[in-house]
């Protein structure tokens, strides 16, 4: 195993060759059958086209599903007079592609646009988990379609595989649906936005927007063509007033809505006594399953209080018509219906980890947010589980401690009289380090790992107001948790000082993609 290549995600075996192999113009791309995703991304990224009756040389993308190769895993093999890239599914050439990619001079990386020698190397490589992912909030802070995709250009080159889109919220309903056409015209708009700086204090100025369905189905076929599934998040039963301001009926009060402008938990959620509520999301989910292949569709589930329910007769009738104990048990009754509804059109249902309170409904899958216990429990259950800790995974933490010198970020003191010697003066920290560290089966008991699918970072935007500060929040970082996703574990070559030494190349690879990073001074 050499880092001489400097390759972030690390793969699982590299062994150097002789000589290059010289990319031009008249590079012939050669594919096999069922390769024509991979092959336009090619031609485009490498400025070279399809060719036919070439018996050798060229660039060669091949599908062999008999082969031992691994899922989304991929053999490549570069010489002085061809480059061979071997997969078992198309996931897998878009992997090695993005390997090829970083063999290339760091300033081509967004395009080959001269000449350029690949060294010649032998790669196998395959990911070590089948749910890699990145999320991102576009319900506090809005971002255009074009800065969508260049963040999901990005998850593609960091050979992660699935953009968790985070749709609706408290403080901004994000997606078209055209049954309900209030939540464009009222749920999308809040009157005004906390500052970054100070969350006590507003800026006057009414904020909002949605995306229509063509612009989803402009991301998702983007996604597609990249080898990347868009997973929507549509929260549920709570993070929902933004709705309720449009369709009062659908709350326990019945009046009185506003979009939220703070940030925070709001009291009023979907009353899970009124059966409009479901019709409604039904409807809703109809809309949406059109737009949106994904095997998983997300249902939210967390942070909803249930302070209207206890005082609600018709929540109160149904725990009492349905045999429920509490309103616990009432969160997963509803859960359960809507998770039986997407089960009945072909689909899964995740949420986050609160859906296991009352019992978790029979196969729904569990983002683990609060920590990994949520996702042990329900992994101990049965259950399929998304390892993704404040912990280690979220980006919209601090990345230093030194907060005077960063964008203003989440956090909150802890007391002096709690504070751990040689640790954080703050919860809201996750530096370049810490993410590198995590490992989606740590503390998992090993009889129930093999129901971990993987993990993912997520970024919330509260205090994200524009396209530049989500990208220097997002990265390194996200490098190094792309790395933790993808490279086997555990392993002698997954070190950090190693880590660091590539990406103090990987880095020239973002200049060229004109990422804004965060530059690790603490590491570098």
């Amino acid at each position: 195993m050499t880092d001489n290549f400097n390759l972030i995600p690390q793969p699982v075996s590299v062994t150097a060759g002789s000589g290059v192999f010289k990319l031009t113009n008249d590079t012939p791309l050669v594919c096999g059958d069922g390769c024509d995703k991979a092959a336009a991304y090619a031609a485009r990224l490498f400025a070279v086209q399809p060719a036919e009756g070439v018996e050798s040389g060229g660039l060669r993308l091949n599908l062999d599903a008999d082969s031992d190769i691994e899922p989304e895993g991929y053999e490549l093999v570069v010489t002085a007079t061809e480059i061979s890239l071997t997969a078992a599914d198309e996931n897998g050439l878009f992997n090695g592609l993005q390997t090829l990619r970083q063999l290339m001079p760091a300033a081509m990386t967004a395009g080959r646009s001269a000449d350029c020698d690949i060294p010649a190397v032998s790669i196998q490589d395959h990911p070590q988990f089948s749910w890699r992912a990145m999320h991102l909030d576009v319900c506090r802070h809005m971002f255009p379609v074009e800065f969508v995709k260049k963040y999901i250009d990005l998850l593609a080159f960091h050979k992660m595989n699935m953009f968790h889109w985070h749709l609706t919220e408290d403080q901004g309903w994000r997606i078209e649906i055209e049954k309900y056409p209030k939540l464009a015209e009222i749920s999308a708009w809040r009157t005004e936005t906390p500052l970054p700086e100070d969350r006590h204090q507003y800026d006057g100025v009414p904020y909002g927007g949605y995306y229509s369905k063509d612009d989803v189905r402009e991301v998702v076929a983007y996604a597609d063509s990249l080898g990347i599934t868009v997973l929507p998040e549509i929260e549920l039963p709570g993070h929902t007033i933004a709705v309720l301001a449009a369709y009062p009926e659908l709350g326990c009060v019945g009046e009185g809505y506003k979009v939220r402008v703070d940030w925070g938990i709001e009291d009023d959620v979907f009353c899970a006594g009124n059966d409009q509520v479901f019709k409604f999301l039904e409807d809703v989910f109809d809309e949406v399953l059109e737009l949106f292949p994904s095997e998983y569709i997300h249902i939210g589930g967390d942070e909803c209080p249930k302070v209207r329910w206890e005082s609600c007769d018709k929540c109160q009738a149904r725990i009492k018509n349905e045999g429920l104990k509490d309103e616990e048990e009432l969160q997963s009754w509803f859960v359960g219906k809507i998770g039986n509804y997407l089960a009945s059109k072909g689909r899964k249902m995740i949420g986050w980890d609160e859906i296991l309170e009352g019992g978790l409904p029979e196969g729904a899958a569990v983002a683990s947010w609060r920590g990994t216990e949520g996702g042990i429990e329900a992994a101990s259950q049965g259950h399929h589980v998304v390892m993704t800790p404040i912990t280690h995974c979220y980006l919209d933490y601090y990345q230093s401690e030194d907060r005077e010198n960063e964008p203003p970020a989440f956090w909150w003191p802890i007391p002096e009289d709690q504070r751990v010697e040689g640790g954080p003066s703050f919860v809201g920290l996750v530096t370049l380090d810490r993410a590198y560290s995590y490992n989606p089966h740590e503390g998992v008991p090993k009889a129930f790992q093999n129901m971990v699918m993987g993990g993912q970072s997520n970024l919330w935007t509260e205090y994200i107001p524009n396209e530049k500060q989500a990208e220097y929040q997002t990265y390194p970082r996200a490098s190094a948790l792309a790395e933790t996703l993808w490279s086997p574990l555990p392993s002698e070559n997954r070190d950090f000082d190693g880590f660091i030494g590539r990406l103090s190349h990987h880095l020239k690879r973002l200049d060229a993609l004109d990422v804004n990073y965060r530059f690790p001074k603490e590491n570098l």
